[in-house]
């Protein structure tokens, strides 16, 4: 038994190996994104290219999206959110991050694919990359040497630091 590489703890030619050979359709667009990302860890551009919309075949390159499958180290996926992409929907967006190293340095990918179905089959049509949130703090940092905050009259450091 192979795991799959989509990271849902489920046998390769049980979930995304039907897709990437052709034997199944995606019934969702979650599924989709997942088979996509599965072809990536193998380096399968052709399932790559196939499972792309019409609308946005013209902007592939298909020989940067293979370099960059064969030289990253895949290292897993999350579906982040998803919304529609059911089986009775005909659009469908899914968020997630992809996790890589590529040139000794990890890489988390973060996007919001975004799918189209059209004659019962689904189709990946565009992303948005998806910045991480800024964390802001909602009091100033404090300093190891100022007083505690706690009121002790004591270093930070000295105290709860």
């Amino acid at each position: 038994m192979t795991t799959c590489p989509c990271c849902s703890d489920t046998d390769y030619d049980k979930c995304c190996g039907p897709y990437l050979d052709g034997s199944q359709k995606t019934p969702t667009a979650e599924a989709l994104m997942r088979a996509r990302y599965t072809a990536f860890t193998k380096a399968d551009i052709d399932y790559i290219r196939r499972t792309r919309h019409e609308r946005s075949k013209d902007d592939f390159d298909e020989a940067a999206t293979l370099k960059w499958a064969r030289d990253s180290k895949w290292l897993g996926l999350e579906i982040l959110k998803v919304e529609k992409g059911a089986q009775d929907d005909e659009t469908g967006t899914v968020e997630f991050s992809a996790r890589y190293v590529q040139d000794g340095e990890e890489q988390d990918h973060r996007e919001r694919a975004i799918f189209q179905k059209e004659d019962d089959e689904w189709f990946f049509l565009d992303g948005d990359a998806l910045t991480p949130e800024t964390y802001v703090r909602e009091q100033p940092k404090v300093g190891r040497n100022e007083p505690c905050p706690c009121g002790s009259g004591k270093k930070f450091k000295r105290c709860c630091g």
